[in-house]
Formats: C-alpha cells, sequence, structure tokens
C-alpha cells in the first residue's frame, strides 16, 4: 500500500512539451517564485533537493522557517494524501472505525504534528467521515492563506496565486467531490501530482521556471503577464562579455546620463554583476538634471561602488546640459587620470560624437532596449562596441529602491501639505468656544480624540483628517 502515497514528478523531462522556441523564451528565467508556490502547495521535499528539479533548496529552508506558510504547506500535503488516497483512508474509517491519526501509511504524520505545534487543528469529534476532515482543512486554508501574501512580491496579483491554493466550493461536500474527481482523472498534468486548483492540461511542469508560470497563471484567469524583467535575467553571454570588457581594463569609470537612464534598472543590473568583476569600477559618476528621477540620489544606498553624484543646473529651462558636462568629464577622466575603459550608461546617440573623439579608449555601453534607436545600435555593432540592454536583467532585486523612493516622494508630499500643531489646534478651539477646562480634563480630551484622529479618503483620493468622537 506505500506506493499509493509515493508522489512523483508530473514527468521525466520538464522541457519535452515545449516547442524549441518556446524553450528559448523561458530560457534565463529565475525560479524564486515557482519555488514559493512549490512550497505552499506540498511539493515534497526531496524535489528541492533534487538540483536537475526547478523547487530551490534554499527557499524552502526560508520558508519553513515561517509559521504562516509551513502551516499551509503542512495543510496541502495532509489534502493531496487524502485526494491520493481517499479510498483507503474511507474504507478504514468506516469499516476499521480508524481515525486518519492511525493511518501513517497515507496521511503524513509529521504533518499533522508540526500543525499541532502551530497551534492548528484540523481533527474534530464532530468529522466521521472523510470529506468533513477535508472541508475542515479548507476552511483554516481559506482563513489563513492571505497570512502568505507577504511572501510574494506586489507586482504579482496575489488574488491568482490564492485561487491556486483555496479549493473552489470546498466547504461542502459536493465542492469536494468535485476537486476529487478532476483530480482523479488527471493525477498525471498536476504538478509533481500535486492538487492545485486549476483546468488540468497537457501543460509540462507548469513550475518549470517563474517565466513560465508567470505567464500560465495570467493566461488561465484570462489575463496577459508583461513583466518578464521580473522574472529571468541576461544571457550568461551578456554578462560574460562584461566581465571581459573590465578584466581586460585597467582603469573603469562608469558615467550615467541620468536623464536618458531608469535608476531601478541600472540598480538591478549591478545587484546582478559579479561583485568579483565590479570592484574593477573605480567611481560610478552620474550627471542629473533637475527633471530627472528622484531616486538617483538613492543610488549610492544600494551599491557598494563610490557613486559620485552631479546635479547640472539649467541656463535655459527647455535646453540640459548634461550630455555636454558628461562629454567634458569623461574627457577629462581619460587624458588627465588616465582611466582606459567607460562604462556608458544612456541611449541617446549624442555620446556616438564621445566614442570617436576617444579612439585609444575602449567603451562598453548600456542601453534600454525601447529607448536605443536602430541607427545607434548599427554604429554600436560596426565598430565592434559591444551594448547590452539594461532591461533585460533580473529587476526583481530592485525593489527595495523602488519602495524607498516611492515612501521618500510621499513623505516629502505629505510634509509640505501638512503643516498642523493640535496644540495650538485645540487652543484656538477653546478660546473660539470659549470653553474652560481643567488640565486633567483638557488632558483626557486630548487623548481621547485628539491623538486618535485619522485620515479619511474618499473613492477619489481626497484626504481629510477626521477626530474621533
Amino acid at each position: 500500500m506505500q506506493e499509493q502515497n509515493e508522489f512523483q514528478p508530473s514527468f521525466a523531462d520538464p522541457t519535452q512539451p515545449m516547442e524549441a522556441e518556446e524553450r528559448t523564451f523561458y530560457r534565463n528565467s529565475t525560479r524564486d517564485l515557482v519555488s514559493r508556490v512549490a512550497y505552499l502547495i506540498g511539493v515534497p521535499k526531496r524535489m528541492f533537493e533534487n538540483e536537475h528539479e526547478p523547487p530551490q533548496l534554499d527557499i524552502y529552508d526560508r520558508l519553513d522557517k515561517e509559521k504562516n506558510a509551513r502551516i499551509i504547506r503542512n495543510l496541502c500535503l495532509i489534502r493531496t494524501a487524502i485526494q491520493r488516497n481517499f479510498k483507503y483512508i474511507n474504507e478504514g474509517m468506516r469499516f476499521e472505525h480508524r481515525s486518519i491519526l492511525t493511518m501513517p501509511e497515507y496521511v503524513p504524520v509529521e504533518s499533522i504534528n508540526q500543525l499541532e505545534l502551530d497551534g492548528v487543528r484540523f481533527i474534530k469529534k464532530s468529522s466521521i467521515k472523510l470529506y468533513q476532515h477535508i472541508i475542515e482543512i479548507n476552511r483554516v486554508i481559506s482563513d489563513r492563506i492571505n497570512n502568505c501574501k507577504p511572501l510574494f512580491p506586489l507586482w504579482l496579483n496575489w488574488e491568482y496565486i490564492r485561487d491556486l491554493i483555496v479549493m473552489p466550493d470546498g466547504l461542502t461536500e459536493a465542492g469536494t467531490k468535485a476537486a476529487a474527481d478532476r483530480y482523479y482523472a488527471n493525477r498525471s498534468d498536476y504538478p509533481y501530482q500535486v492538487y492545485i486548483n486549476w483546468v488540468p492540461a497537457k501543460e509540462g511542469n507548469v513550475l518549470y521556471n517563474d517565466k513560465r508560470f508567470a505567464t500560465l497563471l495570467y493566461e488561465w484567469h484570462n489575463d496577459r503577464f508583461s513583466e518578464y524583467s521580473r522574472v529571468s535575467d541576461v544571457s550568461s553571454y551578456v554578462k560574460g562579455s562584461i566581465y571581459d570588457f573590465l578584466e581586460e581594463s585597467e582603469k573603469v569609470v562608469m558615467v550615467v546620463d541620468c536623464e536618458n537612464s531608469d535608476p531601478y534598472r541600472l540598480c538591478a543590473t549591478l545587484r546582478n554583476l559579479d561583485e568579483q568583476y565590479t570592484q574593477k569600477i573605480s567611481r560610478i559618476i552620474l550627471f542629473n538634471d533637475v527633471h530627472a528621477a528622484s531616486a538617483w540620489k538613492m543610488l549610492e544606498d544600494y551599491t557598494d561602488l563610490t557613486v559620485e553624484h552631479i546635479m547640472i543646473e539649467r541656463v535655459k529651462q527647455n535646453k540640459s546640459l548634461v550630455d555636454i558636462t558628461l562629454t567634458a568629464r569623461a574627457c577629462e577622466e581619460h587624458y588627465r587620470n588616465n582611466v582606459d575603459s567607460f562604462l556608458i550608461v544612456s541611449s541617446d546617440s549624442d555620446y556616438w560624437g564621445l566614442i570617436t573623439s576617444m579612439p585609444h579608449a575602449k567603451f562598453l555601453v548600456m542601453v534600454e532596449r525601447e529607448k536605443c534607436g536602430i541607427d545607434m545600435k548599427k554604429a554600436l555593432a560596426d565598430s565592434e562596441i559591444f551594448y547590452c540592454f539594461i532591461d533585460d536583467f533580473y529587476s526583481g532585486n530592485a525593489e527595495e529602491i523602488r519602495r524607498s523612493a516611492l515612501f521618500k516622494a510621499l513623505n516629502q508630499t505629505l510634509s509640505k501639505a501638512i503643516h498642523l500643531n493640535v496644540n495650538e489646534m485645540f487652543d484656538n478651539a477653546l478660546h473660539a468656544t470659549r470653553i474652560s477646562m481643567t488640565p486633567a480634563e483638557r488632558q483626557q480630551f486630548y487623548e481621547k480624540h485628539i491623538r486618535q484622529m485619522s485620515l479619511a479618503i474618499d473613492p477619489e483620493g481626497n484626504v481629510t483628517i477626521e477626530l474621533k468622537r
């Protein structure tokens, strides 16, 4: 009977169902999302330990320390075990009057024990039928699944992940039976034969990598996923070319046109390059304009490299001086400071003049795909100057600087919009109403009403301050 409870991969070769063009599209993908999903739905740990399988062991170890994630995983493990062995467990309960606690050959006792330690009990004395155990498991999952929302990035639609784990109509006998019938009929199509809520299809391993999973996940909800830089990284060829450039250079400086570059993409690019090579970059010089993104001021907090930030004022408000200032400084670095190699971060074709004016210097150009014109790309290629797209680098690790920049901008707006001293406000109100209060009465009113005032936001986004009454 032991083989009834044995998990098997969905199929031996996860790339087999994909055409060559599709495999190329999914190349260089990350496996962070699929590892998190695999943990929650109860993919066996041995799949994480197998280096040839997509789920990553380090993510398993990280999530296994999170109580909320651990609870959902163990509930899903037990639910799948019951689904797989329903007939045998049901017969044991009906004819032998056994409890699922006494059927370790079918139900993972270690999961039940861990749930007990985490303060979760789904086995009730009133549950005399097996489907009632599944209903109670579904109830706890529904109540607790949102606790796992912080484990996933904001840019991913959490409701789509939630739908994978919550059994539809799972609090009724009819709902559990419909889910079981679908699972039995298509078990080999489920990822690692683990139960999830989906319409089974011959998709191969839907947990093959993040790019494939996110694409399918959104398609299942009649939506389209487009944030591919968050689930894939640039090719090893591109990284290797950058490393070769740095290794062959004596002294390297990165010059950045902040008007024509994205601070978050550059941050992601720097974080995705091996520090062994990036330490060859002696300095990053940011040439900034007042109209460029404010996040450039924060870049040095997210890299170990030396950052020099140059703010360039405008003589004419409609004319930026960034390009001429960058060009002049690059020439100075080359001829005075013996810098032999430059990483230029800009999609502006104006810098072709800088490149051609210093024939003895070496250049590598980092551009953004949509901003760089075909003529500039052709000129670089014809001159055998390597260029790459910073929007191809994995950008999931730039979330921290995005959030910090957003909070900083919001706090600046709030500090400008709200200038209110509540003590003065209270004094003015007492004076206007000709009301006198003892110090104790005043303090009590202050603590009960004024300290508890809050912001109210209407559907149009308008903000008012309300006193608690």
